[in-house]
C-alpha cells in the first residue's frame, strides 16, 4: 500500500505544470531522490539476468586462455609442428598458471613465450595474448563509438569466427589466424564488462555482481582444463574444445540483443529518453526519475565535448586516473604472475601431479572470488584490497622463508606449496577482483572507457617488464631476495591503498564523481 501511494503521488508529481510549481513552492511534491529513499533500494533480480548475460564474456576469457593447456600437445602433432620438449613443457606451464585477474598475464605470457618458446608452439599461445592486447588498447573507443551491448556483440562475433577456424584448420596458420581472431574478441570483453556492470547495477549489489565476472573466469579456465582432457588419448578432441567455445561466444550476441543498454551511455549520447526506458527495465519505474536526477548532476554539464587524450594525463582528471593506474601496476607489482609461472616447478617437486595441482589452485581461485563476491558489499573494496594486499605480503614472506636455508628441504616444500596456494587465496578476495571494478566506479562517465584503456595500458607495461626481468632477476639475487621484494611492493599497496582509495561501497557512481572530481 504504501508503495502504491508513493507511485500515486510520484505520477501526480509528474503531472504538474512547471508555473504551477513555480507558483505554489508549498505544494511541491517531493524530491525524487527523496522519494526514491522513501521507497528503499530497487531490486536487485531487475538488473541481474543482464548482468549474468555480460559475464558470458569473462567465462570466455577465462575458457580461451587456458584451452592449450591440455591440447597443445595433440594439436602440434596433428598440424605437423610439434617441437622440442622444453618448448611444449613451458607452454603447458604458461597456461597451467590459471591467473585470477581478467586482466593478468597477457605481456608476461608474451614474453616468456618470446624467450623460452622459439617453435612453433609458441606463437599458438603467443598470438592469442597479442590480439588480446590489441583489442583491449580499443575497448574504450569501441564502447564509447557503438554502446555497451555492441561492442559484447563485437567480442563475441571474432570469438566464434576464430574457434571454427581453428578447429577446422588443417595448418599452422589456420590455427594462427583463428587465435589472434579469438584475442581480440578477449581483449575487447572483458574492459566492456567491467564498465556495463558499472553502470546497470544498482550501488548497493554493485560490488556483488561485479565479482560474477571474475567467478565466471574462473569458470572459464576451469571449464576449459577439464573440457581438454581427453585429447591426450582421442584423437581430433582438441577440435571439440575449440567448437565448445563458439556456443557461449553465439549465445553473447543473441542473449545480449534482449539486454538494457548502459544508461550512463545513452545519456551520454544524447538519447534521454531512451536512457529513463532502460532505467525502468533496470531498476523499476519508481527509481526512474531518481536515477536521472542522480545522472544528470554529474553527466549533464559537460557530455556534449568529446573527451580529449590530453584529459586523461593531466587536469582534473588526472587524480582518478593515476589511482586506477597505480592500483593495477601494484596488482603485477605484487608478484602474482612470477608466483604462478614458479607454481608448477614447486608443485611438482612437491610430487604433486599436474592434474591435483591445478585443481588446487583453481578451488583456492574460485573460494577466495566466491568469499570476496560476499564481502564485497559488506566490507567495502578499501578493506578487500588493504587486507589483499597485507595477505599477499604475509605469503610472499613465507615463500622467501621457504626458499631461505633457514628451514630444511621437506620444511620449505610445505612453506612453498602453502605460500602459493594462500597468494593465490589472498590475491583472489581483492587485489584480483577489485582493481577493475573500483576504475569502472571511480572514473567519470564521461571518460569512464577511454580512461580505462589508458590505465590497462600501464598495466600492460608494468606487467611487460615483471615478465621480461623475473627469470633474470630469479637467476641473479636468488628467490629470497625477490619474494621479499614483492612482499615489499604489497605493502606498499597497503598504504597507497589506505590514502588514496575512496570507499565506493553502497554509493551511486555520480556521488563518487562528486566525492573525487573537486579533489583534482
Amino acid at each position: 500500500m504504501r508503495e502504491r501511494h508513493l507511485e500515486n503521488s510520484y505520477y501526480a508529481y509528474k503531472r504538474l505544470s512547471s508555473k504551477d510549481f513555480l507558483d505554489d513552492r508549498e505544494d511541491a511534491p517531493p524530491d525524487p531522490i527523496e522519494i526514491s529513499k522513501d521507497i528503499g533500494n530497487p531490486p536487485w533480480r531487475r538488473s541481474l539476468v543482464h548482468i549474468l548475460v555480460a559475464t558470458i564474456s569473462s567465462l570466455l576469457f577465462g575458457y580461451h586462455l587456458g584451452v592449450v593447456n591440455e591440447t597443445l600437445e595433440s594439436i602440434s602433432r596433428d598440424l605437423g609442428f610439434i617441437g622440442n620438449t622444453l618448448a611444449e613443457g613451458t607452454v603447458k606451464t604458461l597456461d597451467n598458471g590459471l591467473p585470477i585477474s581478467q586482466f593478468s598475464c597477457f605481456f608476461v605470457e608474451i614474453v616468456l613465450t618470446i624467450i623460452l618458446l622459439p617453435e612453433n608452439e609458441g606463437l599458438v599461445v603467443s598470438t592469442c595474448l597479442g590480439g588480446a592486447f590489441v583489442g583491449s588498447l580499443f575497448s574504450g573507443w569501441v564502447a564509447d563509438g557503438v554502446g555497451r551491448r555492441r561492442a559484447f556483440q563485437l567480442c563475441a562475433l571474432p570469438m566464434i569466427v576464430g574457434a571454427s577456424v581453428s578447429a577446422t584448420t588443417k595448418n599452422l596458420w589456420g590455427m594462427l589466424l583463428g587465435r589472434l581472431l579469438v584475442g581480440t574478441g578477449m581483449g575487447l570483453g572483458p574492459p566492456v564488462a567491467a564498465l556495463y556492470v558499472a553502470e546497470v547495477s544498482p550501488a548497493y549489489v554493485r560490488g556483488t555482481y561485479g565479482s560474477l565476472t571474475q567467478i565466471a573466469t574462473c569458470f572459464g579456465l576451469m571449464g576449459s582444463l577439464y573440457i581438454g582432457m581427453p585429447a591426450k588419448t582421442t584423437m581430433g578432441w582438441w577440435r571439440i574444445c575449440f567448437w565448445v567455445s563458439a556456443i557461449p561466444a553465439a549465445s553473447l550476441a543473441i542473449l545480449m540483443e534482449f539486454c538494457a543498454e548502459s544508461p550512463y551511455w545513452l545519456l551520454k549520447s544524447g538519447r534521454s529518453a531512451e536512457a529513463e526506458v532502460e532505467f525502468e527495465r533496470l531498476l523499476g519505474a519508481l527509481h526512474v526519475k531518481s536515477a536521472m536526477a542522480d545522472l544528470s548532476k554529474s553527466d549533464g554539464r559537460d557530455e556534449v565535448e568529446k573527451v580529449k587524450f590530453t584529459e586523461l594525463l593531466y587536469g582534473r582528471h588526472f587524480k582518478v586516473v593515476f589511482i586506477g593506474s597505480t592500483l593495477f601496476a601494484l596488482q603485477q607489482l605484487s608478484g602474482i604472475n612470477a608466483v604462478f609461472y614458479f607454481s608448477s616447478t614447486v608443485f611438482k617437486s612437491a610430487g604433486v601431479p599436474s592434474d591435483f595441482a591445478n585443481t588446487c589452485v583453481g578451488l583456492c581461485n574460485l573460494f577466495g572470488s566466491v568469499v570476496a563476491m560476499i564481502l564485497m558489499d559488506r566490507l567495502g573494496r578499501r578493506v578487500l584490497l588493504m587486507g589483499s594486499f597485507f595477505g599477499m605480503a604475509v605469503s610472499m614472506c613465507i615463500q622467501a622463508v621457504g626458499a631461505s636455508s633457514l628451514v630444511s628441504s621437506s620444511q620449505s616444500v610445505y612453506l612453498s606449496v602453502g605460500g602459493i596456494l594462500l597468494v593465490v587465496l589472498t590475491f583472489a578476495l581483492g587485489a584480483g577482483p577489485v582493481p577493475g571494478l573500483l576504475l569502472s566506479e571511480i572514473l567519470p562517465s564521461r571518460i569512464r572507457a577511454k580512461a580505462m584503456a589508458v590505465c590497462m595500458a600501464v598495466h600492460w607495461v608494468v606487467n611487460f617488464f615483471v615478465g621480461l626481468l623475473f627469470l633474470r632477476l630469479l637467476e641473479q639475487i636468488g628467490p629470497l631476495v625477490l619474494y621479499t621484494v614483492f612482499s615489499s611492493f604489497c605493502m606498499l599497496g597497503v598504504i597507497f591503498v589506505k590514502k588514496n582509495v575512496l570507499e565506493t561501497k553502497g554509493k551511486s557512481l555520480q556521488e563518487i564523481e562528486i566525492a573525487l572530481i573537486p579533489q583534482v
